[in-house]
């Protein structure tokens, strides 16, 4: 962060950049496993960067003004622990390098967020740290046209030839080109190798081209050349739209292997560090860091504080300074349970029927008017999804003081940019897709449960119920796939009530990423006596109760219109039948066990969705049956498919009587 005049001196910078090196192959070569490739090829990109341009202080890591650095390439993780460690963070020590990629240790074999400071995303999968980034920057403009210079930072990525070739990247940097988040920095460590060997294997993209088709700014430098590198550095800080430098470098910079496939992910051996040890001139012991240059990287990680300091004087003085905590803090008002309450109770009281994902755009329109800090979008689905609503407006190239992004045909690139906005802080991403393509994006929605961040994934058209558009349209297995998912909250509302509490709780849990399927056919109010408390918050409860029950039903979403239905039918033949809402498993089978075991009772139990029966069983136990889909869905009006797949009121009500009989 202190630019000199001239570029940078090679012979000053390289002693820094192998302290990085050789803490990275101490580390790879101890672990007998890692990738020191990438982190002795970047160095050198890695200690301009860093002394030079990104603004952070090591002392404060939480300062939502300082630079995000993201480690795209999260296989050369020890570039990130060394970085981490020689400015000072803390949450990392040299313990914990020593016991890199072991059980415990924050160096895990992939960064993961939340182990320490420093570590902005989880990065691993290829391509999720450069969607993730454009989040990051999306809800950092979007933040500096709310608040002004309080939020006014930039974004750099590392990234590898790996993530430009994830099909996800395209989706992410295509994006990007067309909002034009400036500040968006991404260094590609353009070695021409992957694990298979030379990219000529596989690939014969003109990058450099391809971003500029994009829309982005584009540039290229000798990765090994400290001034070359500060040079492009330099000439990036003030694009109006986002910059890809592509830098030159040699994979494994120093071993003997450099340049090869070999040097991309195996631990190098006794002899080849010290050989490395040798081109490097670096003849200190493993893991040890000379006074001089580890105070020189201390005082790197220090430099920040007086631009941090600057800036919490400027936010002192600001009249927006506290609506700027309480956007970063991430709490909600009272007012929003209060607003959501009037609405469950409208609800309750005007008995309406229409589809989930209709009561979810009128939660959302209480949620939008009570929360500034949402951000709402969809993957060009927007009136079928029915997230954006009246009261806010769309971001558009070059203008995001708007709240709604038209993420286009992005599924994964959505996901993962929402979950780069919520790791990002002060505001609350949601997008929707069909809940079919939730296959599009399941390994962002699984990065989020892994990361435990507040993203909530609008997922509608939930069943066959989608209709003439066929089985390719219809989510089967798509529910049970979710449910599986740790830490990921799958909320199925039955109507506008059961709507506003999963609503109210995803806002909650600050802590884990849900995903609430909607209907796309109309179901009835189902909840007709209003209570102020979530009964859907303890994931299940009594939906309608018998004093003289001989069955329970068991269901979730639209088919609870079924489950009311068929309560009915048995009652004409005397059967009493109690109905069990089970919106949230998880939240269910967090409950104690007195709970769970008193709401599914003793009596015959019929569990229906129109969904893949895996995971039922649980609930069903053995006396009990399943009424719902056994294979992938049709095309045709929704009552007819209903009808062929045999998920109908008559259906359960024969199931009940059959388990009777079987009792």
């Amino acid at each position: 962060m202190t630019s000199p005049a001239a570029p940078p001196e090679q012979a000053k910078i390289r002693p820094l950049a192998n302290a990085i090196r050789a803490l990275s192959m101490d580390a790879v070569e101890q672990a007998k496993s890692g990738h020191p490739g990438l982190p002795l090829g970047m160095a050198d990109v890695a200690t301009v960067l860093y002394r030079h341009f990104l603004k952070f202080d090591a002392a404060q890591p939480h300062w939502p003004n300082r630079d995000r650095f993201v480690l795209s390439g999260g296989h050369g993780s020890m570039l990130l622990y060394s970085l981490l460690w020689l400015t000072g963070y803390p949450g990392i020590s040299l313990d914990d390098i020593k016991s890199f990629r072991k059980v415990g240790s924050p160096c895990a074999g992939h960064p993961e967020y939340g182990h320490a400071p420093g570590i902005e995303t989880t990065t691993g999968p290829l391509g999720q740290g450069i969607a993730n980034s454009v989040g990051m920057a999306i809800a950092e403009r979007h933040l500096n046209a709310r608040f002004g210079d309080l939020i006014d930072h930039k974004t750099y990525v590392i990234a590898s030839d790996g993530d430009l070739e994830e099909g996800i990247s395209h989706e992410a940097i295509s994006l990007a080109g067309h909002l034009k988040p400036k500040g968006l920095i991404v260094l590609w460590d353009d070695n021409n190798i992957t694990i298979d060997g030379s990219t000529n294997l596989s690939t014969s993209t003109d990058q450099l081209k391809r971003f500029e088709a994009a829309g982005w700014t584009t540039d290229a430098c000798d990765g090994q050349d400290a001034a070359d590198i500060y040079r492009a550095l330099a000439k990036a800080q003030d694009a109006n739209a986002p910059v890809l430098i592509a830098c030159r470098t040699t994979i494994g910079f120093g071993l003997p292997s450099a340049g090869t496939q070999k040097a991309h992910s195996d631990a190098p051996g006794a002899d080849a560090i010290a050989a490395a040890r040798k081109t490097l001139g670096w003849d200190h012991l493993p893991f040890v860091i000379p006074d001089d240059l580890l105070g020189q990287w201390r005082a790197i990680g220090a430099q920040g504080r007086d631009a941090r300091e600057a800036w919490e004087k400027r936010k002192a003085a600001n009249s927006k300074a506290k609506e700027l905590d309480e956007a970063f803090a991430g709490g909600l008002p009272a007012a929003l349970g209060v607003k959501l309450g009037e609405l469950k109770k409208k609800f309750s009281e005007e008995k309406p029927s229409a589809g989930t994902r209709k009561f979810s755009e009128k939660a959302l329109e209480v949620i939008n008017d009570v929360l500034a800090v949402t951000i709402g979008g969809s993957a060009d689905l927007t009136p079928s999804n029915n997230t954006k609503t009246k009261n806010i407006t769309s971001i558009t190239p070059g203008d995001f003081s708007g709240r709604y992004i038209h993420y286009g045909i992005r599924e994964h690139g959505m996901a993962a940019a929402m979950n780069g906005m919520a790791l990002h802080g002060g505001v609350i991403p949601y997008g929707g897709t069909f809940f079919v393509f939730s296959d599009y994006c399941r390994p962002s929605i699984r990065l989020a449960a892994l990361m435990g961040i507040r993203v909530v994934f609008v997922m509608t058209h939930d069943s066959i119920g989608v209709g003439e558009d066929g089985p390719t349209h219809q989510p089967v297995e798509q529910l049970a796939a979710m449910r599986a998912m740790p830490n990921l909250l799958v909320m199925r509302p039955c109507d506008g009530v059961e709507t506003a509490e999963c609503w109210q709780i995803a806002l909650e849990n600050r802590n884990r990423p849900s995903l609430i399927a909607f209907s796309r056919q109309d179901v009835p109010t189902a909840r007709l006596l209003h209570t102020d408390d979530n009964l859907s918050a303890r994931g299940a409860y009594e939906l309608v109760a018998d004093d003289k029950a001989q069955v329970t039903l068991l269901s979730t979403g639209s088919e609870i219109s079924i489950a009311l239905t068929a309560r009915a039918l048995l009652a004409n033949d005397g059967i009493g039948a109690r109905i069990v809402s089970m919106p949230c498993w998880s939240l269910f089978e967090e409950q104690d066990e007195g709970f769970r075991k008193k709401l599914l009772g003793t009596l015959p139990r019929i569990a229906v969705e129109a969904a893949a029966q895996m995971g039922w069983d649980r609930y069903i136990g053995p006396n009990g049956a399943f009424v719902g889909m056994h294979s992938f869905g049709s095309s045709g009006p929704f009552k007819d498919v209903y009808k062929h797949f045999n998920i109908t009121a008559e259906a359960v009500a024969e199931a009940a009587k059959k388990a009777l009989r079987n009792t």
